[in-house]
């Protein structure tokens, strides 16, 4: 999807956020800085008068919003995913501070969709949700006091994507199309299917097997011809059991 303005192509994604207020607060974050998709999983409650209370003039945000059942509906045809977290992980992706992620972000905007997610107010993102996933971006804060409000932390990146915006007139270095999450949790599940089926992998003791597939892939950021190129491969190999 090719756009005039690479923030049209960006969405903000909120995993179960709790209190209404917030995602209206978000909304006019989103606005300030000229971003529209706003993309909700199973909030506790919305629509809901005070996420309009607060989202002031920003109400348009709030009509169109997304509401999904799950992640992947969510983040549906977007090629990079970044995780905004400030949580050490064990098996981190590629991780990147506010303005840099925001750069890697609007670079990808200009040709196909991405999405930037934000964790509920209390606990922020699971490992799973991480795990879907290609970047981590964290905003840099007091060590000793990190935690920001989740509008706070929205209108944070927004602005650095705005910002990011003068190095879009740059000719862009992508000259394929980079595959989409659906894409990518189809190769995974093939992956998966044959490991276990080889032998390769047990499905009672998985370990972090498919952790570190997904961080390796996610790592090369894998185009639409290259993940056909390996599901070819997969399927020959399929065969043999």
């Amino acid at each position: 999807m090719n756009t005039s303005c690479p923030l049209d192509n960006i969405r903000i994604v909120l995993s179960h956020t709790s209190h209404p207020g917030n995602i209206g607060a978000v909304a006019r974050a989103m606005k300030t800085m000229g971003l529209q998709a706003l993309y909700l999983i199973n909030p506790k409650s919305f629509p809901d008068p005070a996420a309009e209370a607060r989202a002031a003039h920003a109400g348009d945000i709030l009509q169109q919003a997304k509401v999904c059942s799950g992640l992947n509906e969510a983040l549906a045809d977007t090629v990079m995913t970044a995780a905004i977290t400030a949580r050490p992980r064990d098996l981190s992706h590629t991780s990147f501070d506010a303005r840099h992620g925001a750069m890697e972000l609007v670079q990808l905007a200009r040709q196909q969709p991405v999405a930037l997610l934000f964790g509920p107010e209390n606990s922020g993102l699971t490992t799973a949700e991480v795990n879907k996933c290609q970047i981590i971006i964290h905003i840099p804060a007091n060590p000793h006091y990190s935690s920001l409000n989740l509008a706070s932390a929205v209108q944070i990146m927004t602005y650095e994507l705005r910002m990011a915006l003068p190095g879009n007139a740059l000719p862009s270095l992508l000259k394929e199309e980079l595959a989409t999450l659906n894409e990518l949790e189809l190769l995974y599940a093939h992956i998966e299917q044959l490991m276990i089926a080889s032998g390769f992998l047990d499905p009672q003791k998985p370990k972090l097997l498919m952790q570190r597939l997904r961080r390796l892939f996610a790592r090369a950021r894998l185009e639409k011809e290259e993940v056909q190129i390996l599901r070819g491969i997969l399927t020959a190999l399929g065969k043999r059991w």
